[in-house]
């Protein structure tokens, strides 16, 4: 048990710290393809500054980004190859693809379009950034369609002696409707991300450095509306998915809520102390109806309680206990809607703002608007929280649980994951502080190091 806890604690840890830079990289290349779009058809050299202005941003956090990525992919051969062993024939072919497709297109393009400046036409030079915006997404497609066998398992056969699962259908593997409706999700919160770094940056230049700030008036116009778009995309996909998980994975909405009980209606926790032992309420404030609402569009319905779940699933997968860590997965569910409510507030602001042609904030809106880019991260890393705790004991939901797929102890021990580790947190934290010190540098330095100047054919 402590190699199982020590192997799920620092792939937690390493995937945080990973996920820390993945939606910046998927929302800012979008932002950044829509200002050298903008360059092109008005001509204007202030969208041609912006555009090296948060491209630099964005090949800065691309690069950490790469780093810190590398490293997932070996814990599943050295802390979980029993995982590996299982699911290797079927898990590893969606991450092949992501490397030797996506990525490497990203990666080429990228290189292409930070050498080509001058040296290509306008219109070529930005559909190579097109071509990385539309790469990076792709790239979280792949990783996503990896993930959505580990939540809802298709195309598959288990082998003859039930020691591995093995694919029987790609395309189904593809077209799993869990990908379909993780996608958008993840998606919308990268261009969140992307859209209220945006923000924070343009109201810094526009409120503490008052020369020239026409470039960031733009900036910040175009990222209010980026932002309020994604905010939006990602209340419905969030929405969307919600439904979705009450089909693959019931017992996570139910825990995610702290719902002992079948309900129908089924009420809404606001707020909820639970006792996990006894599986009761020991105080709650909920509202009537609203979850039924949430999961059927309808006031009526039924959801199912977690006590009727865990009998559900010992009937069908044997003696265990099937309920996840029902704290963390209220919490970190109540934080991510949390956080993404106040962006919808923050982003609806910064737009009354723009569309007013107002760029003098009051204090309180001004400091909202400058500290709004922490708020997707809290969103996403405690999203992801939930989308993984919130499966367990499954490691792959229905077929292998978590403590099946560590590797055993006696070929990597448990001083030996301790230490790596340690290892890679003191790495990833370095690697973090010289990011955002990098990112901080050029945020500031703002658009003196862009001259503007004429590309040609």
């Amino acid at each position: 048990m402590e190699a199982l806890f020590l192997a799920r604690l620092q792939f937690a840890l390493t995937s945080v710290f990973h996920f820390f830079f993945v939606p910046l990289t998927l929302g800012l290349s979008i932002f950044v393809a829509i200002m050298e779009t903008a360059y092109v058809k008005t001509g204007n050299d202030m969208y041609k500054r912006l555009t090296k202005f948060w491209g630099n941003i964005f090949l800065i956090n691309f690069a950490v980004g790469v780093v810190t990525g590398i490293v997932l992919e070996f814990q599943f051969g050295l802390n979980w190859s029993e995982y590996s062993r299982f699911v290797g024939d079927i898990f590893g072919v969606p991450l092949a693809i992501e490397a030797l497709l996506a990525f490497f297109l990203e990666s080429t393009f990228l290189g292409i379009w930070v050498f080509g400046w001058d040296r290509l036409s306008k219109k070529l030079h930005a559909a190579t950034i097109w071509i990385v915006a539309i790469a990076s997404n792709l790239s979280a497609l792949w990783i996503l369609v990896a993930n959505s066998f580990m939540q809802s398992p298709v195309g598959y056969r288990l082998s003859e002696d039930g020691s591995r699962a093995e694919m029987t259908d790609f395309w189904a593997l593809l077209f799993n409707p869990h990908v379909w409706a993780q996608f958008p999700h993840v998606i919308a919160g990268g261009i969140t991300t992307g859209a209220f770094l945006v923000i924070a940056i343009s109201t810094y230049h526009l409120t503490r450095k008052k020369e020239n700030n026409e470039p960031f008036k733009q900036s910040l116009r175009y990222g209010a509306v980026y932002a309020f778009a994604g905010t939006i995309l990602v209340t419905l996909a969030g929405h969307t998915q919600m439904q979705d998980l009450l089909r693959t994975q019931p017992m996570k909405v139910a825990a995610a809520e702290a719902l002992w009980e079948t309900e129908n209606p089924a009420s809404f926790s606001l707020f909820t102390i639970g006792n996990e032992e006894e599986l009761r309420d020991v105080f709650s404030i909920r509202i009537p109806g609203l979850l039924s609402f949430l999961a059927f569009n309808s006031f009526e319905g039924e959801v199912k309680g977690i006590k009727e779940l865990q009998a559900e699933y010992e009937k069908t997968y044997g003696p265990g206990n099937y309920v996840p860590p029902i704290a963390i997965s209220y919490w970190s569910f109540r934080l991510m809607v949390g956080a993404g409510t106040l962006m919808l507030v923050i982003a609806s602001l910064s737009l009354f703002y723009v569309i007013r042609n107002r760029y003098m904030f009051p204090s309180w809106a001004e400091k909202l608007m400058l500290w709004s880019f922490l708020l997707p991260y809290l969103a996403n890393t405690t999203g992801w929280i939930l989308a993984e705790i919130g499966r367990q004991p499954w490691i792959v939901f229905g077929l292998l649980r978590t403590e099946e797929a560590v590797t055993p102890a006696s070929v990597v021990s448990s001083s030996e994951v301790m230490f790596s580790m340690i290892v890679f947190v003191l790495i990833y934290s370095a690697l973090t502080l010289a990011n955002i010190f990098l990112i901080k540098k050029s945020a500031i330095a703002g658009l003196q190091s862009q001259e503007p100047t004429e590309g040609r054919i």
